[in-house]
């Protein structure tokens, strides 16, 4: 039976009564005069008053991704993470993207998107670092354009309070990031150069490296690991390398000059995307695809179109699916003052004609976003 609501002339109960002077003094003397707002403000009251006896018993707002409840920054909000490539158009970064995304919606957090209009554009990726930190995110996932001028102000990122995942391109100090999630660039190098090697043959030749970024963490790395990896071969000539800057078109224009200046050349190592697609075209535009060994870096579905036309004969492939993912779970946890692993290796494969149609190989390409 519902209870009859409160007639003129009946006082609320004197411990309801009570809590609401001590709540709001300044205001009960006033409404309580009229009978029907006293009752109204004598409920909501005890609304209150439960609602704070459920919170103090359920350990207080719950961060991202606890209880089942998604993830939450101070107050109840999503968790706001600043996802902050070295460029946003290559189907590398639109990946990491997809994993971010993907790790974010687990944990109900939300992704904002704001990479430089060039990966070489370290200027720009200092202001899109500097205006998360101002506008106060809850976590930034980065992969570094220059390996030392992203150290400042991801250190004043962490001395606000920001916990920080660096992905794919590292920084030089390791104590700011709570990870770094990455390909180990240097074995990626070593691996292009063994299968570079083999693709030439046991009778050698001039090989040469076309890094992209010199500065850039990933780009340094996979050269070196490259080199080390041929010069203990000695009937390999390693010549000067050559970079693309991460454009196609400055690609293009560095492999017609290293054909130009050396016409004997057996094999070329691309280390990204725009590399090994400017290298390819220029192959495929002079006749040489195939008698001029390409090696590969990333999965783009123009690379893979590129490998079973055979201009391409290895590609080696990361995971950047896994490197948004890790990133955005890392600072997620670190958020919550969980351990997470300073370093995370995604992994690097080899992925040839022979073995493109095998299930493991399928099921890392199925996770490229072009």
């Amino acid at each position: 039976m519902r209870p009859s609501p409160t007639t003129r002339g009946q006082e609320s109960p004197p411990a309801i009564e009570n809590l609401v002077r001590t709540t709001y003094p300044e205001k009960v003397s006033d409404l309580m005069r009229i009978p029907k707002l006293a009752g109204l403000l004598a409920s909501a009251a005890l609304v209150l008053l439960l609602a704070s006896c459920q919170e103090a018993n359920s350990g207080g707002t719950a961060t991202a991704g606890g209880g089942g409840g998604g993830g939450a920054a101070s107050g109840g909000e999503a968790m706001t993470i600043a996802l902050v490539p070295k460029g946003t158009t290559h189907v590398f970064w639109q990946t990491v993207k997809k994993g971010a995304e993907d790790a974010a919606a687990e944990v109900g957090a939300e992704v904002k998107f704001r990479g430089p209009d060039s990966e070489e554009d370290v200027a720009g990726q200092i202001n899109i670092i500097e205006n998360f930190t101002t506008s106060g995110v809850d976590a930034i996932v980065m992969a570094a354009c220059d390996s030392e001028s992203l150290v400042d102000p991801l250190q004043k990122a962490k001395d606000a309070g920001i916990p920080i995942a660096v992905i794919d391109s590292g920084i030089e100090d390791d104590s700011i990031p709570v990870t770094y999630a990455a390909t180990d660039n240097v074995l990626g190098g070593k691996k292009a150069a063994q299968a570079l090697m083999d693709l030439v043959g046991p009778e050698g030749g001039k090989v040469a490296v076309m890094p992209f970024i010199q500065g850039a963490q990933s780009s340094d790395e996979r050269q070196r690991g490259f080199e080390e990896e041929i010069k203990q071969h000695p009937e390999f000539e390693l010549l000067p390398p050559v970079f693309s800057n991460s454009l196609q078109q400055e690609a293009v224009k560095v492999t017609e000059n290293l054909l130009n200046s050396n016409p004997d050349v057996k094999g070329i190592f691309a280390a990204n995307e725009p590399g090994a697609m400017g290298a390819a075209r220029v192959l495929e535009q002079r006749g040489l695809a195939g008698e001029v060994k390409l090696v590969g870096f990333d999965a783009a579905e123009p690379e893979l179109e590129a490998l079973n036309e055979g201009t391409i004969q290895a590609l080696i492939v990361q995971d950047p699916y896994r490197m948004g993912y890790e990133g955005v779970m890392a600072v997620v946890k670190a958020s919550r003052g969980e351990d997470v692993e300073p370093r995370i290796d995604t992994g690097v494969t080899v992925v040839t004609q022979d073995n493109l149609d095998d299930p493991e190989i399928q099921e890392l390409l199925s996770r490229q976003a072009g």
